[in-house]
């Protein structure tokens, strides 16, 4: 165990940290303060829902993910060029968005919202090609532990800062679509952190060498599309083998299903119950915040230790366990207590799954195609949370706003991955020490 707490004393991950600030925090901007600000002018649940229509950008954003992997900015490098592009566009974005009413605005709330996602999901991919890049090839457990530092720094942009317009929402005279200018202004001084950062040093040409082989040289446009498009997932499937290939994106696509489902209808829920704004910013925000930073930490840790496919199954079991906790709160009604220790466990749950998939995606990249390949399979990772839980809001419709049911179908969501975790665990334990 202190052997794999020295690993934390790596100054580089100070940067993928901040990193992972800026990769949460715009979940605020097109997540909760949007349906709270949709709840609060009185929309339905399915059109709240619909709304998360919006992350699709999520899923798909490996369709683009080879032009990060290819194109250089002019400054800062192949990685925070990008980084930084994407941030500045979200900061423009985020004040046009404080000029909209959903009374007059909607479909430009919607627009903005979907580009403020493409921006995000741009600098994602940008993201996570610089964590890979940062840590040696073969340092698993330094992948690890940068893993779980970046799930602790998701949080505190998506958990510690996205309190904050809630708080204000109820203490103040700030409407919605203010609170939009304070959300550009704290991703304006995430652009100094990533000012402040270093690029990672990759010499991607004589990877692509090793590759291509002397066939890189040719600088034909149907050579470089072909390096550029096809050949990043080419590569992953001639590796693993195609069935292997499959089978690690089918699971990695299943195993979040359930949190989706809930993820999608959490604040609308638990607005319906009875929580207030500073509830919500208090429990939901600050203390799942601190929750999920500590069990980040000790996840990285526990993978060190015990293993990805470990922790990937405890997480799993827990996840199921967590779901229906909310359950309980929707026959209890709002009682802060409950709200407390349902959300110490799903922060619990939402942190060691969310280190362990990391990790696992990130050993599964080469490093000549960081990038394009994490983009791949995070796109999946997310894929329920962006497209199939945008049904959510008409799934509880459904069922006449029983939200037990609902809590208890998305507990049972979970089962299957868990079957398929089982099935391949020999694989997973095979990447991990090869």
């Amino acid at each position: 165990m202190l052997s794999a707490l020295n690993t934390y004393k790596d100054k580089r991950f100070i940067s993928i940290f901040f990193f992972g600030i800026s990769s949460g925090f715009p979940w605020i901007m097109i997540g909760s303060v949007l349906s709270a600000w949709l709840k609060d002018d009185g929309l339905s649940r399915s059109a709240i829902g619909l709304f998360g229509v919006i992350f699709s950008a999520y899923s798909f954003n490996f369709l683009w993910s080879p032009l990060i992997d290819k194109l250089r900015p002019p400054f800062l490098g192949q990685r925070r060029g990008w980084i930084l592009s994407m941030q500045a566009i979200v900061v423009a974005l985020c004040i046009a968005m404080s000029q909209f009413t959903t009374q007059d605005n909607l479909f430009f709330i919607a627009l903005v919202g979907l580009i403020i996602a493409i921006a995000s999901a741009t600098q994602d991919i940008a993201i996570d090609g610089y964590r890979i890049d940062t840590i040696d090839a073969n340092d698993k457990d330094g992948m690890s532990a940068a893993s779980s530092v970046a799930t602790a720094g998701w949080w505190t942009g998506y958990g510690g800062l996205g309190a904050l317009p809630f708080f204000l929402a109820d203490m103040t005279a700030w409407s919605w679509p203010s609170i939009y200018l304070l959300l550009a202004a704290i991703m304006g001084v995430l652009m100094l952190a990533t000012c402040l950062s270093s690029e990672p040093q990759i010499d991607r040409k004589a990877l692509l060498q090793e590759i291509h082989g002397a066939s890189s040289s040719d600088n034909s446009l149907k050579s470089w599309l072909y390096s550029t498009v096809v050949t990043p997932f080419a590569e992953f499937f001639n590796r693993n083998g195609v069935k292997l290939a499959a089978s690690f994106l089918l699971f990695i696509f299943l195993f979040k299903i359930g949190e989706a489902f809930l993820g999608r209808m959490s604040i609308v829920f638990y607005k319906e119950v009875g929580f207030s704004n500073t509830d919500i910013a208090t429990y939901s925000k600050l203390l799942n915040w601190w929750v999920t930073i500590v069990f980040s930490l000790l996840g990285g840790i526990v993978n060190i230790r015990f293993g990805i496919y470990r922790g990937l199954m405890v997480a799993g079991i827990a996840m199921a366990a967590s779901n229906l906790l909310f359950a309980v709160i929707a026959q209890t009604g709002p009682s802060t207590s409950l709200l407390a220790i349902t959300v110490i466990v799903d922060g619990f749950t939402g942190a060691w799954s969310t280190v362990a998939m990391v990790a696992f995606i990130s050993l599964l990249c080469s490093r000549a195609f960081s990038a394009t390949q994490y983009a791949l399979m995070a796109s999946l990772s997310v894929a329920g949370r962006t497209l199939v839980a945008s049904s959510s809001g008409f799934f509880v419709d459904s069922m006449d706003g029983n939200w037990s049911l609902f809590f208890i179908l998305t507990a049972l969501m979970v089962i299957p991955s868990l079957g398929f975790l089982y099935s391949i665990r020999e694989n997973i334990k095979k990447v991990e020490y090869s």
